[in-house]
């Protein structure tokens, strides 16, 4: 029988176009990541692997529906260590996403990733690749966002990063990079960061309208940064000159420099005699107290000046202006509570007497250090925008003297005089929750583990529950990692509750707007409701690790309660959890309770989120019988509504 090619023809296009092709690249897809989660340690994923199966409904692997084909990779925060395998990820060749941030993995980056020319997002923050990064980016002209950073890599920032046209993120920080950074006015670039590596050179005019923190921790010179030395026509001049001519310069710029020195050195000799001759007779014949000038910033020297104290700090006294009565006479009076009379054994003028350093300036004032010098510390909060009569601010702060509660930071004392206010409080050793959280998160820090956690977001809770318990109009109005102070245990300690009453109208809140609930126009006017939502997320910045006032969370640059939900809602839970945290395995069902709470807790709406009382007793059952925690009644919440 004679065979009609014309027909054959036909027979093969029909096989070619109409027969099924998607079941072999499937199954390539699914050896590829099988070669990778063999080669790679860390926690056991649930994958039904023991028969032929679509890797598609495996936990963590994206399909596209149409072209039946592997698109998306996400195992972010999973444990896995070790290196990636070379010629496995290149035979994704759908893949647009590939998430595999903050884990172990280490080694250099396979070049077969630079293969996938699909891709749109490479996430590899966070983890322990080393070696140069290859310089391969040419064929990836589909990529918009690249995060490497928080690795070791090494070498040049790769020059065909320039070519990618669609390029919005490029995230480099925190390596050991070096050579110069690359001119990428091709792209599309708008959120760039390559601080903390080894870059040198003057930064490209195209990111001078960046943030100096997105170039800090380098050797670069240019806007946003100084100005490069020697820039302009001058420069080459400069560059020719013998090393005896800039050896001249050189010397005779320290002579000069010298002189001025000795100039200034007489003429303060000179002036500091006439004012001890002032000072001399004014205490001597009318017994005037010489008012100082605030000093936000004690320099201490160990060769005393005028004003220092033995131990070379500067006292509290040259940061306090000594506030007088009508009838011109100081008022030297502290007032103790009666809880703490046992510190009334020294007064103003001891305390104004006390070696100064400075804690820090928040919303209602500037917080001090002071060593008495009978050995102990305290600390002193100079309140500023206080605005009311003396005899109001003393009615609202007795009231805030008679809180009394184990969660809470005593109001020891206080001074009142007209425009000047001072607290006393006890001095916390251990610093804040905000500096233990981000404060060292170098290769020194200590871990913060869950138990620690769990503890000090349990004792917050309390020192709230019972502000809140002593009446439907009672908030703290300013909840912030920043005013939960620590004990030398770590247990928590709530601070600054109570002033929000006492400020003016033109206070201008600090470091607060990452916590402020969407209702909050007032600072003086914060809801119970809205302390919860601050609540919320000072619990989200527990397990997150991440500060609210963040510049950028993601790429959006939301704010966090808005980047959690996002990630939960779009990738694992897992993703959002402090890299120190993914370490306890065994609690990762409460780490995943106590993040629901905190979203709860951060609703848009005030009538959706839980009360603070309700609050604390879910915290309690989830943490309270965890080991390292301090045990407690489990009744103990109960206990402090009724005994308000």
């Amino acid at each position: 029988m004679k065979t009609n090619p014309d027909l054959i023809f036909l027979s093969l296009i029909f096989l070619f176009y109409f027969l099924p092709a998607g079941t072999p690249d499937l199954a390539a897809d699914r050896s590829a990541i099988l070669a990778i989660r063999s080669a790679v340690g860390g926690r056991s994923i649930l994958w039904n692997i023991s028969q032929p199966s679509t890797p598609c409904t495996w936990p963590g692997v994206v399909c596209d529906n149409t072209t039946n084909r592997v698109v998306e990779l996400h195992f972010p925060g999973m444990g896995l260590s070790g290196q990636l395998p070379a010629n496995t990820l290149g035979n994704l060749t759908q893949l647009t996403t590939l998430s595999l941030r903050f884990n172990a993995l280490s080694g250099p980056l396979p070049v077969d990733i630079f293969n996938l020319v699909n891709l749109r997002n490479l996430y590899l923050q966070n983890n322990l690749f080393s070696g140069q990064i290859p310089d391969l980016f040419a064929p990836l002209t589909n990529l918009v966002r690249i995060s490497f950073a928080n690795n070791n890599f090494s070498g040049a920032i790769p020059n065909s990063v320039t070519n990618l046209t669609r390029l919005a993120t490029l995230y480099l920080e925190n390596n050991a990079l070096t050579g110069s950074i690359p001119d990428l006015t091709r792209t599309n670039i708008a959120l760039f960061n390559v601080s903390n590596n080894r870059l040198t050179g003057e930064i490209p005019s195209r990111f001078s309208g960046f943030p100096d923190s997105a170039f800090a921790g380098n050797s670069l010179c240019g806007k946003p940064l100084d100005s490069c030395a020697g820039s302009g026509s001058g420069s080459k001049s400069s560059d020719g000159l013998s090393g005896g001519a800039i050896a001249g310069i050189v010397i005779g710029s320290v002579l000069g420099v010298l002189l001025i020195l000795l100039l200034l050195f007489f003429c303060c000799c000179k002036k500091r005699n006439q004012k001890d001759e002032t000072a001399s007779k004014d205490l001597g014949g009318n017994n005037k107290q010489v008012e100082i000038e605030i000093a936000e910033n004690p320099n201490p020297n160990p060769k005393l000046k005028p004003g220092e104290n033995a131990d070379g700090h500067t006292p509290l006294s040259s940061a306090v202006v000594g506030a007088k009565g009508k009838s011109s006479e100081v008022v030297k009076k502290l007032i103790f509570f009666n809880k703490n009379k046992e510190l009334g054994k020294f007064d103003l003028e001891d305390l104004l007497r006390a070696s100064a350093e400075v804690l820090g300036k928040g919303t209602f004032g500037t917080a001090y250090k002071a060593v008495l010098e009978m050995g102990f510390a305290v600390a002193v909060k100079r309140l500023k925008d206080v605005t009311m009569p003396d005899k109001e601010f003393r009615e609202k702060i007795e009231g805030v003297g008679a809180m009394d509660h184990e969660n809470l930071i005593p109001l020891s004392a206080y001074y009142c005089n007209g425009e000047e206010k001072l607290l006393v409080y006890d001095y916390m050793p251990m610093g804040s929750l905000s500096a233990l959280l981000h404060g060292n998160r170098g290769a020194g820090r200590t871990p913060l583990n869950w138990e620690t956690r769990s503890a000090i977001a349990l004792g917050a809770a309390r020192g709230i529950t019972y502000l809140h318990a002593k009446g439907p109009a009672v908030s703290h109005g300013n909840i912030k990692s920043s005013n939960i102070l620590l004990t030398a245990s770590y247990e928590s300690r709530v601070s600054d509750f109570g002033l929000a009453q006492l400020v003016g109208p033109n206070a201008t809140p600090t470091r607060v707007d990452g916590y402020r609930a969407p209702e909050v126009t007032d600072i003086r006017k914060v809801s119970q409701k809205a302390d919860v939502y601050s609540f919320g997320v000072l619990l989200l910045e527990l397990l997150t690790g991440k500060a609210p006032t963040h510049a950028l969370l993601n790429d959006e640059g939301v704010d966090l309660p808005r980047w959690v939900q996002s990630v939960v809602r779009e990738e694992w839970t897992s993703e959002v959890f402090d890299l120190e945290l993914l370490r306890y395995q065994n609690v990762e069902d409460d780490m995943v309770q106590l993040l629901q709470l905190a979203i709860d807790c951060c609703a848009q709406y005030p009538d959706k989120r839980p009360s603070m009382v309700d609050v604390a007793n879910q915290i309690e059952e989830l943490c309270g019988g965890s080991s390292g925690l301090h045990q407690h009644d489990p009744n103990v919440i109960n206990d402090i509504v009724s005994d308000s």
